[in-house]
């Protein structure tokens, strides 16, 4: 998997940064995707805690959705306004329906990570949920500073980030390919 982030026009994304949206395109290439279809998920956690889990996007409901070719691409819209985050997928073949969460902290403090790091790719595993984005607030230090990278880059398993980091809460989103 690889990324695409943002708009490469500097004024468009100037005006998203704004804005609080988010677009992160993922890019999904191998050999063992011809043929599979794709669910999309998101959880959200409080307090650490796994509070709700649904499904944004699932591709197992139509044979039109079937990946047809060793890659395939998708864009993910996300905006964080009036304590809700609102979430659109774009595949080449669909939009999603807009999906809205709840948020329990200004909407200014989360913002979208992937967990790329400083890797300019990612293996995934086909047939099992692979965390693919999180929307976080940052983790606070005792001097009071935060920082949202030392969340998404660490080794620490997406489910558990909420309780290593005191995060009160997140969402993260996964891909399984099937």
């Amino acid at each position: 998997m690889t990324n695409n982030y943002g708009s490469t026009n500097n004024d468009i994304q100037d005006l998203i940064d704004f804005e609080n949206i988010y677009i992160e395109q993922l890019n999904f290439e191998g050999i063992n995707l011809k043929n599979k279809f794709y669910q999309i998920s998101i959880e959200e956690y409080i307090d650490g805690n796994l509070k709700n889990s649904s499904i944004l996007f699932d591709g197992n409901e139509a044979d039109i959705f079937k990946i047809n070719s060793n890659e395939e691409s998708l864009k993910f819209f996300f905006k964080l306004n009036e304590n809700k985050l609102k979430i659109f997928i774009r595949g080449k073949k669909f939009g999603s329906k807009k999906s809205y969460f709840n948020l329990t902290n200004n909407s200014d403090t989360y913002t979208l990570k992937d967990f790329f790091g400083n890797k300019k790719q990612l293996d995934l595993e086909i047939g099992k949920k692979n965390a693919v984005l999180a929307i976080i607030t940052p983790t606070i230090h005792e001097d009071g500073t935060g920082s949202y990278c030392e969340v998404a880059q660490s080794t620490i398993q997406p489910e558990k980030l909420g309780k290593e980091f005191k995060i009160p809460q997140y969402f993260i989103i996964s891909i399984t390919f099937k």
